[in-house]
């Protein structure tokens, strides 16, 4: 093992700021808001505050796809929350959701507000709001709503799990490291293997299940997230994967989600915030840049 030494648990555990590694400055064992602010609110119904992570990218996929799809209720505003300068934790995130965990949205179009959080609520509450992209019948709802969960349940473990150890953790450990990637590759084998039986994850039809799978699982078979992760777990062995991750990122709609609220990359694929449909095309950050010089 390639610890550096052993650790025994003490008796109670105490909170070590320091040991937090890169996340040290935002993570901490209570809950709660850390200062007063409010959050903006834009023209639109929807109002999103997120960033351009992969929980992130769910809630701006599908509603680009709603949009796309002729749905011109699910116009949207997208505010940027810069979670490591600790924005989730300013009174108004707070409101609208009190784990601080982005995405958040609040759906402003009828007599009282409704804030929705966590990003796989946001998709069955826009879902049924429009009823785009979510079965009504049985089994294909059933069978949907399980591939979602699925998601939500196993992405921690790539996410927290190997992507934590393999990139983001102070020390390498060879235990944690082989424990998650073991892990990650049985994920991608289960959506190997049910891709080889149909063109998407719950059948012949695009869902919120692959909004829900693909910046996850997807991302990781295309190669652009946790470093040289592609390599280490061998993504390229995962034909069928390989399949739908590049079917679904070629679609105009995920396309622009995957631009708002990203913060990392080209500069004119970050779209910083996002108040309307031109702005894909005057207020990506390459153009505002120019506009600065």
């Amino acid at each position: 093992m390639t610890d550096t030494a052993d650790y025994t648990p003490p008796k109670i555990w105490t909170w070590d700021q320091e040991s937090g590694g890169r996340f040290a400055s935002i993570n901490r064992p209570t809950a709660g808001a850390t200062h007063d602010k409010a959050l903006p609110v834009g023209k639109h119904p929807l109002q999103l505050y997120s960033l351009g992570t992969p929980n992130g990218v769910k809630a701006t996929i599908m509603l680009e796809e709603l949009l796309e799809a002729g749905h011109e209720g699910a116009e949207y505003d997208a505010w940027l929350i810069r979670i490591q300068e600790g924005e989730q934790f300013s009174s108004g995130f707070v409101e609208a959701n009190p784990n601080s965990k982005i995405p958040a949205m609040v759906d402003r179009s009828g007599a009282e507000p409704v804030r929705v959080f966590e990003s796989g609520a946001i998709l069955v509450y826009l879902a049924e709001k429009f009823g785009a992209f979510l079965p009504t019948e049985q089994p294909a709802r059933a069978e949907t709503l399980a591939w979602l969960f699925w998601q939500v349940g196993s992405a921690p473990f790539l996410g927290g799990g190997f992507g934590h150890f393999y990139v983001y953790a102070p020390t390498k450990i060879e235990y944690a490291i082989n424990r998650y990637a073991m892990e990650a590759k049985r994920q991608l084998d289960v959506l190997d293997r049910r891709l080889a039986e149909s063109r998407f994850v719950a059948g012949d039809d695009y869902t919120v299940a692959d909004m829900a799978i693909w910046p996850w699982y997807g991302v990781l078979a295309l190669g652009e997230i946790y470093e040289d992760a592609a390599t280490f777990l061998q993504v390229q062995d995962y034909g069928h994967l390989q399949r739908w991750a590049a079917e679904i990122a070629a679609r105009p709609a995920v396309r622009r989600g995957r631009m708002v609220n990203r913060v990392t990359g080209e500069p004119s694929s970050q779209l910083h915030e996002r108040h309307d449909r031109d702005d894909f095309e005057t207020r990506t950050e390459d153009k505002l840049q120019r506009e600065g010089e």
